[in-house]
């Protein structure tokens, strides 16, 4: 990743160039992408689908300024950070709660950023913490999206809850793009994948979220929940612009069509 595409990326964000590596900078950068960059399912209508390398990954979150999930979203942002010398390890991990396992052994890319000690780092979730976990730490670590907790599991894994649920198992050990490869096209074309039975998008909030399902918004801020329903394309285009950011050429057919 080159200056200018550190810079492009950066300004996708909102963020500037730290100054220091560290981890207020880390904890910045973190929370900018994740208020930025939805997890999304249906930016697959906007082209077909791509390969798992970094050129594609570049150019889908910085040029085209779509969202992904865990696979392009950490994939991306993993190559962000290291372009700006943070010290960056991919990991696999294997999500417990909610949906269905792919082929692989894991399922789920997040990131390890080692600084005075090792972090954990995922914005490719949707939902996940707001600012990055200490990996090695035993106790609960409070964040904006709740209660987080890494549990030593067998073999030197780690067990990620939130809220006191199971949330993924994570194996800390380094992995590659090359890795995560079956488990990505798994998740993008298996009729059993939780991602093709409908068209998804996710984006925290300062105060909540904002999620649109198939031609659904649901909005939460604070303890308040609203919802709306689109009835035509103009309106939902329009939403998706206003709500996540993004500028959709068209409305993103039922996943399972498309």
């Amino acid at each position: 990743m080159d200056d200018e595409t550190v810079d492009a990326y950066l300004e996708r964000i909102g963020a500037k160039r730290p100054e220091r590596l560290d981890l207020a900078a880390l904890r910045e950068l973190h929370e900018r992408h994740l208020l930025s960059v939805p997890f999304e399912n249906i930016s697959r209508t906007e082209r077909p689908a791509f390969d798992l390398v970094e050129a594609e990954l570049v150019d889908k979150i910085v040029n085209r300024r779509l969202g992904g999930f865990c696979y392009e979203l950490n994939g991306t942002f993993g190559l962000l950070l290291r372009a700006l010398g943070f010290e960056v390890t991919m990991c696999a991990g294997r999500v417990l709660l909610g949906t269905e396992p792919g082929p692989a052994e894991w399922d789920h890319l997040s990131l390890r950023v080692d600084l005075d000690e090792p972090y954990l780092v995922d914005i490719g979730l949707g939902w996940f913490s707001r600012h990055p976990l200490r990996l090695n730490s035993a106790e609960v670590q409070t964040d904006a999206a709740g209660e987080f907790l890494i549990e030593p599991a067998e073999d030197g894994e780690r067990i990620v809850h939130h809220n006191g649920n199971p949330l993924y198992r994570l194996w800390p050990q380094a992995r590659g793009l090359d890795d995560f490869r079956e488990s990505w096209w798994w998740h993008q074309t298996s009729p059993e994948s939780h991602f093709t039975q409908e068209s998804t998008c996710w984006l925290p909030t300062q105060d909540g979220r904002a999620l649109m399902l198939g031609n659904q918004l649901v909005c939460q801020k604070g303890d308040q929940w609203t919802d709306e329903f689109f009835t035509d394309d103009e309106s939902l285009l329009s939403a998706y612009r206003q709500y996540f950011g993004l500028e959709l050429e068209r409305v993103p057919p039922p996943a399972a069509q498309s």
